[in-house]
């Protein structure tokens, strides 16, 4: 897809971006030049230590089948009724090309603790998401039970690896809107008041 002209507001893609739920997505999906530009961008995240704890697996045409069958197959073996399992198949099947996140995280590492390892995944991953919209896709990210089921997990993890769960991504149809409410940027941003010192009036 043709990057956007850039807008007059360089923050135009942070202060827009919104999740876009597969309902609301439809083709064509990123190409793989698109998902590379896109990992460019997660990669520009701070992570301390250098670590990049994290990968990306991309889940598109026809694997999208075999992973809606592997999510039925679980959700049956979870004892949901037929019609669940089938509408969890979906979620694999319905949307445009998905994106599975999963973290490395190195608990034993001398200097990123783990917290700062989790952050840095996160960065990368709102980098992502905010880079897809500024090329004009919609997207969301998507976790819930199965991103712990074991047959799941084995699918797309290496030893030591965990499961975050999946990005949805494709062409946005309409204009999203924010599913909370946000607050206001000056209450979140505050000047910090040293103990014993009188906060300014």
């Amino acid at each position: 897809m043709d990057t956007p002209a850039c807008p007059a507001d360089p923050l135009t893609p942070w202060l827009t971006r919104v999740s876009v739920g597969t309902r609301h997505l439809r083709g064509p999906a990123p190409s793989p030049a698109d998902l590379l530009r896109m990992t460019e961008a997660a990669l520009r995240a701070p992570d301390h230590a250098g670590l990049v704890p994290f990968r990306f697996a991309v889940v598109r045409d026809g694997a999208r089948e075999r992973l809606g069958a592997l999510f039925e197959r679980v959700a049956l073996a979870q004892g949901k009724a037929p019609e669940q399992a089938l509408r969890d198949r979906a979620r694999a099947t319905d949307p445009p090309l998905l994106v599975a996140v999963i973290a490395r995280i190195d608990a034993g590492h001398p200097l990123a603790t783990v917290h700062e390892q989790w952050i840095a995944l996160g960065g990368a991953l709102s980098n992502f998401l905010t880079a897809a919209h500024a090329m004009g896709y919609g997207g969301k990210m998507l976790s819930g039970s199965k991103v712990r089921a074991q047959a799941v997990m084995s699918a797309f993890c290496r030893p030591g690896e965990s499961l975050v769960g999946w990005m949805v991504l494709g062409t946005p149809q309409g204009q999203g809107q924010p599913k909370f409410h946000k607050p206001r940027a000056d209450a979140v941003l505050t000047d910090w008041v040293a103990p014993g010192d009188t906060p300014a009036q």
